[in-house]
């Protein structure tokens, strides 16, 4: 099985390993077989001038765009600023990058207003710099701009779909979108790698971003890794839970642990929970609280009236806690998610050709755009089968380990924290819930 070191110089031509990494054992379909990362290294001359891109552009300057628009085949020209993303004059019209026989379309929401269209524009600068690592000679990438509007968004991938010119969507981010997607019939439509948050995955439509589901077992995981056997799981009401506990039901299930019992709460019951707890399962080792749109606060201070965390029950959460201000009420909560400050082996060469620092919305866009150049590269143009994207071993990319399952869904390993004094502090490196 190849793995590759992030100090290993080779990282730095081919960007994004494509390799097999949840098996010591692969079959002839593992990921490796499929996905040969020395196949599939930077054009000659790219790779080896992180700066490459800025260079080939007029010198910037703060607010000031540089002349010039992205062409066919030219992914590094563009219109950047310094120290942050693409201006939205460069980035709102249609483009298409690269020259290759593959042609991918992406739907980002380049001309969106605040933190959605800026995210768009990182977005936008984690393709390139892909294009420029992997895809130009492998891949023609059409970048649409669906203006953060969902009705929008749904139209140019129904319309990308259905074009049958794409064999792979990236996209969109709009949530309302991507899930009238996985509503869509359809055996021959081209996958659609969603960038929504908090989309649970359909048929042929994956989430790529990280899910409340694998964060929680994920956390589960790493607790029961250390000998814990009794879980409860709590998940808000009038959401559907089944997805969270399926997943941390399994996960704990590798350890030989079991989840006790699963139970819905809402804001104004937190206490009530907690009581049926204490009547439900007698002395649990850790506690699971999923907090989905709305906040853990009214259960966590219930739970810390009892005592949890403490000595004798862990507490675990999960990535949607972090969404919200860090509360006093999570000291001591056990959570896995991925690290906002660390996108692998690409941030260095990211911030030097775009002055800023790489987020993960650069580094899923940077790895949706790398894998479909691993699969264009080492199985062609009609390689985006369910075979090659859910294969079990999975790929690894700036943001870890993942791999797709066949509803849709992903699964990710990621970073273990413990949060002390209202920060998170590292326990685990990696850790995953499968």
């Amino acid at each position: 099985m190849m793995r590759l070191d992030r100090h290993d110089p080779r990282i730095w031509a081919i960007a994004f390993g494509l390799v097999a990494t949840l098996s010591g054992c692969q079959s002839k379909s593992g990921a490796s077989d499929v996905l040969d990362p020395s196949a599939i290294a930077a054009p000659a001359g790219q790779a080896s001038s992180p700066a490459a891109p800025a260079q080939q552009a007029s010198s910037p300057t703060q607010g000031s765009p540089t002349q010039g628009s992205p062409t066919q085949g030219s992914p590094t020209q563009g219109t950047t600023t310094v120290g942050g993303p693409t201006s939205v004059a460069a980035a709102q019209a249609n483009l298409t990058l690269g020259s290759g026989p593959t042609k991918v379309a992406m739907l980002l929401p380049l001309s969106a207003p605040g933190s959605t269209g800026e995210n768009g524009r990182k977005m936008y600068d984690g393709a390139r710099l892909a294009m420029v690592d992997l895809g130009d000679k492998l891949l023609t990438l059409t970048i649409q701009d669906t203006r953060g509007d969902s009705a929008y968004a749904k139209d140019l991938a129904v319309k990308a779909i259905t074009s049958g010119a794409a064999r792979v969507i990236i996209g969109p981010s709009e949530l309302a979108a991507t899930q009238h997607l996985a509503k869509l019939s359809g055996s021959k439509r081209p996958p659609v790698l969603a960038l929504a948050d908090n989309f649970a995955g359909g048929p042929g439509v994956y989430s790529v971003r990280l899910s409340e589901a694998d964060s929680a077992a994920a956390g589960a995981a790493a607790i029961a890794s250390k000998g814990a056997k009794k879980f409860v799981l709590m998940v808000p009401a009038g959401t559907d839970g089944s997805a969270i506990e399926s997943r941390v039901a399994n996960a704990l299930s590798i350890y030989g642990a079991a989840l006790a019992v699963t139970l819905p709460y809402s804001v104004a019951d937190g206490a009530k929970v907690v009581s049926d707890m204490g009547s439900l399962v007698d002395a649990p080792d850790a506690v699971v609280v999923a907090s989905g749109d709305g906040s853990p606060a009214p259960v966590l201070a219930a739970l810390k009236a009892k005592g949890i965390p403490g000595k004798a029950v862990t507490l675990i959460g999960t990535d949607r806690w972090l969404e919200r201000p860090m509360d006093p009420l999570y000291e001591g909560t056990y959570i896995a998610t991925l690290d906002q400050s660390e996108t692998g082996p690409i941030a260095d060469r990211f911030k030097a050709t775009y002055n800023y620092q790489p987020d993960m919305n650069v580094a899923y866009a940077y790895d949706m755009v790398a894998l479909s150049a691993g699969i264009a590269s080492s199985v062609g143009p009609d390689g985006f089968s369910k075979q090659v994207l859910e294969n079990a071993s999975g790929f690894r990319g700036s943001t870890g380990l993942f791999r797709f399952r066949a509803d849709g869904s992903s699964q990710r390993s990621m970073p273990f924290f413990k949060v002390e004094k209202g920060q998170l502090k590292l326990v685990e490196k990696s850790i995953s819930g499968f």
